[in-house]
């Protein structure tokens, strides 16, 4: 991989990095009544991107997710 790909990293592709570490602080910690919040901010957090396999990872995360939040929140 060449050094030349890592500048083409934009804002919200952190900005979704960021929204993922949240998620992960949230849902790591022990209340059940917070883990919803970690999982809709997870599902914020999925984005479409060019590579097609990371897309279908973050397209199972998001559909997890939000099953999540509905098994919560019912």
């Amino acid at each position: 991989m060449k050094i030349r790909y890592y500048s083409n990293l934009n804002g919200i592709r952190w900005l979704g990095f960021i929204l993922a570490m949240i998620s992960v602080f949230i849902l790591s910690n022990a209340d059940v009544e917070t883990q919803w919040i970690g999982w809709a901010v997870g599902c914020v957090s999925c984005f479409r991107d060019r590579d097609i396999p990371r897309t279908l990872m973050e397209l199972c995360y998001l559909l997890l997710g939000l099953r999540a939040v509905w098994n919560w929140l019912m």
